[in-house]
């Protein structure tokens, strides 16, 4: 009932994510009867392609063993092991081919459907797999009816088809008793490729339809919740909070930064209460004076706390630290709109300071 009510609500196509880790995980949509039917299928390409080999190797073989039988020696246990090793090599080389048809038919059905793919959560450990409630589920679920079902549908339909053959070849049965020996092999490999070639016709409809079936019950078996679905796309696109949470972090970040910088400045041009821009020059450095930081109310008193703390002089200018603030970003050069408000400071400082050596980066 919970396993009802569960899928009730899923009512939302499966998004392509979920499409796509689904896949990654090995849940791919697979027809059973697909590739069932491709085995059929290579059957009666190996008994057509291979009717020369499947038959003429044993039975070249097994005539030599009867025409002479005195080309072998069997005196002792070595000489039967070879007699044995040499008819199986032969026969094993005639059959060989066959098989490897079979064995690509039946990878073909199967490739055809998906493409293939390493997934190793198949083969991973699960203890869910091992839940008694889970197993009598699939014993004794809808998905168990359904297989159930097909099976009886398939099993009438291979009945009917095989009684309908045989009924139909009843006199070529009586008439094979005037077939040659050497010709007996070749007579049974033919009716027999024919046999699976009708069986194939004929089931051709059913493994459409359980085609069809497998892969809607695939995506009808992803769907999800309108929850998962709004789950899911707060993941791409990253949850609000989160991301308000990481932008906090980054400018903290910065601003620890940018605070760290201010013992570099060479002047702090500030307006009394609520702008600080810190300036460095260094004459050879660089072209113009670069912001290394500026700040807006408590970062500006503490942009100005640092400068006092080094002995960075902080000049009052309310319309220069306010043009500043909102034109330039740190670590970047001053406009040369402001050149020379920004010299006049400078060398104003300098002149008060005349001791300072040449390239000094600090004006106290």
């Amino acid at each position: 009932m919970a396993e009802e009510a569960d899928k009730d609500t899923k009512t939302e196509e499966a998004t392509p994510r979920r499409i796509e880790e689904a896949l990654r995980k090995g849940n791919t949509p697979s027809s059973r009867e697909t590739i069932s039917f491709a085995s059929i299928v290579g059957i009666v390409a190996a008994l057509k392609l291979g009717s020369e080999t499947i038959t003429g190797a044993p039975i070249a073989t097994l005539a030599t063993f009867i025409d002479r039988p005195n080309e072998f020696s069997l005196a002792t246990a070595e000489d039967a092991t070879r007699v044995m090793l040499d008819a199986g090599l032969v026969v094993g080389a005639g059959i060989l081919p066959p098989l490897l048809v079979l064995m690509a038919a039946g990878f073909a059905g199967s490739a055809l459907q998906n493409t293939p793919r390493i997934a190793l959560d198949r083969i991973k450990p699960d203890k869910s797999r091992l839940s008694i409630l889970k197993g009598l589920q699939r014993i004794f679920g809808a998905h168990a009816r359904i297989e159930v079902t097909k099976a009886i549908l398939k099993l009438v339909l291979l009945g009917t088809i095989v009684s309908i053959y045989f009924h139909n070849f009843r006199y070529g049965i009586l008439n094979s008793i005037l077939i040659g020996p050497g010709d007996i092999p070749a007579f049974l490999v033919g009716k027999t490729s024919e046999l699976f070639l009708t069986v194939a016709v004929f089931l051709s409809v059913l493994v459409g339809a359980d085609l069809l079936w497998s892969r809607f019950k695939w995506h009808r078996d992803l769907r999800m919740s309108k929850q998962e679905v709004k789950d899911e796309h707060k993941q791409a696109e990253g949850d609000p909070l989160v991301k308000a949470r990481q932008r906090s972090l980054a400018r903290d970040r910065a601003r620890r930064r940018m605070l760290a910088a201010v013992p570099k400045a060479t002047v702090v041009i500030a307006n009394p209460t609520h702008y600080a821009v810190a300036l460095r020059y260094v004459k050879g450095e660089q072209i113009a004076p670069v912001v290394v930081a500026k700040g807006l109310d408590h970062i500006a008193l503490k942009i100005r706390e640092i400068a006092e703390l080094h002995g960075i002089p902080v000049v009052a200018d309310r319309a220069l630290a306010r043009s500043l603030y909102d034109v330039v970003a740190p670590d970047r050069p001053i406009p040369t709109e402001f050149y020379k408000a920004v010299a006049e400071i400078i060398l104003h400082l300098m002149s008060r300071a005349p001791a300072v050596a040449a390239g000094e980066t600090r004006i106290s």
